[in-house]
């Protein structure tokens, strides 16, 4: 199921990382090891962040893309359904909307 990985990460320990000059190491493992179809960093509530999108055929995947952020980085981690319009077009929104009304 794809999915779509927020990670919210806190001042620390990543500004810890940067002088240290271990950051770019931390994140590179990370992103290797779990291979996300894309990446986009950005700002979240005035935190460093990164949206993934991410692939995840069973819930039990779910610790091995959230553990190296918080592992790493004290990060906070959300998971989100991403759909396609063509899954979309699959769910049968007619359907619900004559069952439903």
């Amino acid at each position: 199921m794809r999915m779509l990985l927020h990670v919210r990460i806190p001042h620390e320990p990543f500004n810890t990382a940067v002088k240290e000059g271990t950051v770019g190491q931390k994140m590179q493992r990370i992103l290797n090891d779990t291979k996300p179809e894309a990446v986009y960093f950005t700002e979240h509530e005035g935190h460093r962040g990164a949206i993934m999108i991410i692939n995840l055929d069973d819930p039990s995947q779910v610790p091995v893309f959230a553990e190296p952020w918080f592992l790493q980085f004290n990060a906070d981690v959300e998971f989100r359904i991403a759909m396609t319009p063509e899954d979309l077009g699959q769910a049968g929104l007619e359907e619900l909307g004559k069952k439903w009304s």
